[in-house]
């Protein structure tokens, strides 16, 4: 369970080391990918200490809110739009260090500060969505973050 999460003290780096097994065997031997994907989330949400973590899926030509942690979020989010959308269009991980100054940015909270937008594919390599990873803070996600991230989606099979 995320309650059971062992991550001591240390840097970004450290505490995503510490969590990545521990996820990985939150995962392993279970085929259900929402199941994955809700889990995923928790521990991301209390392991690293997130404002709001979530999956959004492509869905009839939009992006649909998937299995996610925080506060209520926006449901459904059309390509090039917001952080979600333009990561989607550009099929790229987009870092904002100020949500605010991102030109056409959907506050789905007021308390969201930061923001990384991470693309996911499938076997086939089409993107089937977005992880999406919001603080509270300013200037929260790096090149760590997206690194260590891409590591966690790579155990989700899409």
């Amino acid at each position: 369970m995320a309650e059971d999460l062992q991550i001591t003290e240390g840097t970004k780096k450290e505490k995503y080391q510490q969590l990545l097994p521990q996820i990985k065997s939150l995962i392993e031997g279970e085929s259900d990918l929402v199941a994955n994907m809700a889990n995923v989330c928790a521990a991301l949400k209390f392991g690293m200490n997130f404002f709001w973590v979530g999956f959004y899926l492509i869905k009839d030509s939009q992006l649909v809110l998937g299995p996610f942690q925080g506060p209520v979020a926006c449901t459904r989010i059309n390509k090039g739009k917001g952080v979600c959308g333009t990561a989607w269009d550009k099929a790229k991980t987009i870092i904002v260090e100020d949500v605010d100054k991102f030109p056409g940015h959907i506050a789905c909270s007021s308390l969201s500060k930061s923001e990384i937008v991470i693309p996911f594919y499938n076997s086939k390599n089409e993107i089937k969505g977005v992880l999406d990873v919001d603080s509270d803070t300013l200037n929260s996600f790096d090149s760590t973050d997206e690194h260590y991230l891409k590591l966690i989606l790579n155990e989700l099979k899409f």
